[in-house]
């Protein structure tokens, strides 16, 4: 799964739907990705209020692998930054 924090996410594309699941990390909610020639529902979900232990992926989009292609270009603003562990 990539967790893609909300600033970071065109949110223009995407519709919240009605769908809702619960797990131990808090209840998902879901959004519908539009983009020009279709969509597709519940692209996207995202652990708004998470429980403690889940806290770090607060307001992060989550996005399926096998569904989703995340394409990244560098960017100029420090918070971007990619740290490498060392």
């Amino acid at each position: 799964v990539f967790y893609i924090p909300f600033e970071d996410i065109y949110f223009e594309l995407f519709e919240k739907t009605n769908t809702t699941t619960s797990s131990p990390l808090g209840t998902a909610s879901y959004w519908r990705v539009h983009a020009v020639g279709g969509s597709a529902d519940d692209f996207m979900w995202a652990y708004e209020t998470p429980e403690t232990a889940a806290l770090a992926i607060a307001r992060h989009g989550a996005f399926d692998p096998d569904k989703a292609r995340i394409d990244a270009d560098p960017a100029e603003d420090v918070r971007h930054t990619p740290r490498i562990p060392g």
